[in-house]
Order: C-alpha cells, then structure tokens, then sequence
C-alpha cells in the first residue's frame, strides 16, 4: 500500500512538472526580455515569441537573424522540445547564434514553456519588464518628446553636437555616441531621429534613425 502511495505521488508530481506554471513562466521569461518579445512581429536580438507554440523551428515571418544551425533543425516546438532547448541551446542545435546558457532546472523550463503556450493562447499572465531594466515592448519613437527628437548633427574633432527639438545642444564625445537603425513600425519617423537609452543627461548617447541611408547625409562636419 505504502508503495502505491508513493509511485501515485512520484506520478503526480511528474505530471505537475509537465503541466508548468504560467504565471511562474513568466516571472522567469524575464531574463528572456533583452532579446525577446512577446508582440507580434516586434523582432529584437532574438525573434518574437509571440506564436512560438507548435510553430517549426527558424520560420518566424520578417526575422533575418536565424541561424544555419536552427534554420535547418527541423523541430516544432512544444512541451519537449522546449524543454531539450532551454536546457542547452547549443547541445540542441550545435552552431546557433543564441548565447544563453540554459535553464537548469527543469521546473522552470516547464514554467517557461507554460507561459510561451499561454502566451500563443492570448491567455498569458504578464511578464514584467525584466531583468536590468530592460522592456518588454520597445518604446514607440515616432511619439518622441521634443528633449529626444534629434534636429542636427555635427562633428568637429573627437566631439559630436546633437542638437534636440527642445533647444538644447549637447556635446558627447565620438566613442561614446552609437549610431543605430530601427526599420520597425515602431522606429522613428524618416528624417527624424531619436535620442534614446542613456539619453543626454550622462556621457554616453544613442542616435536612432529609421534607415542607414540616413545617417551620412544627417551629419555635418562643422566646427564653430
């Protein structure tokens, strides 16, 4: 009798542990978010998650940064191969660009995968905004507030000049300042580029145009 207690707890535990928790899953699906979304079509390092639930492996629509390695895995993702993946991405698919190390224990894979079903169903409880700071959805920067919209750029010597809507000229030196591009809807406007992350208020800086046609034509070579 005792024997069968246990086996029948040893089972339910097992199908606990499968089952996963999403609400759990999505307090972990936090140090996911510097490289993944959960919105559809919204792509950063990684692509979004947002349909990931039974969908084959390196397909996600507008996502070019697959690797050969995964693109050619053959894998639909669910409970299983989930749970091989987030166990150890480069075991799974030896060659792929993704860094992360892995889950360990597999509760929490469970919980992730949970969560990434949940989240195909509309049904997912929130995630948070993550680790360090970093968002779940990236900002809209066509809606820039004037201290961020970027009206002129120069350079003279080590020292770029950006110029804000709000009349405000900051000098920043030429290593510290990234030129970046954001094609996505949520990008800046053409012609208008947006001053975001560190903003102007420390000694680093980050410029975001909507296209890299952009940025030589934007820069003057000036010196007062």
């Amino acid at each position: 009798m005792r024997a069968t207690v246990v086996v029948f707890l040893s089972l339910a535990m097992q199908a606990a542990l499968a089952a996963g928790d999403a609400k759990r899953g999505a307090q972990l699906f936090q140090q996911c978010m510097a490289c993944h979304s959960v919105e559809e079509g919204e792509h950063m390092t990684g692509p979004s998650l947002a349909h990931v639930w039974h969908r084959k492996a390196g397909t996600v629509e507008g996502f070019m940064r697959y690797s050969d390695a995964l693109k050619s895995a053959n894998v639909i993702w669910d409970e299983a191969t989930l749970d091989k993946w987030l166990a150890n991405p480069e075991r799974f698919a030896p060659g792929t660009s993704m860094t992360f190390p892995g889950l360990k224990a597999p509760k929490d894979r469970a919980d992730v995968a949970a969560y990434l079903k949940a989240v195909a169903e509309n049904s997912a409880p929130p995630a948070g905004r993550g680790d360090m700071g970093m968002r779940g959805g990236k900002a809209d920067l066509r809606k820039a507030p004037p201290e961020a919209q970027v009206k002129a750029l120069s350079h003279c010597g080590d020292t770029y000049t950006v110029e804000t809507a709000d009349g405000k000229k900051n000098k920043v030196w030429e290593f510290n300042l990234r030129l970046k591009t954001d094609s996505s809807k949520l990008g800046p406007l053409p012609g208008n580029p947006v001053v975001v992350g560190a903003g102007m208020q420390g000694d680093r800086a980050s410029i975001v145009f909507a296209s890299p046609k952009e940025i030589s034509g934007f820069i003057k070579q000036s010196c007062p």
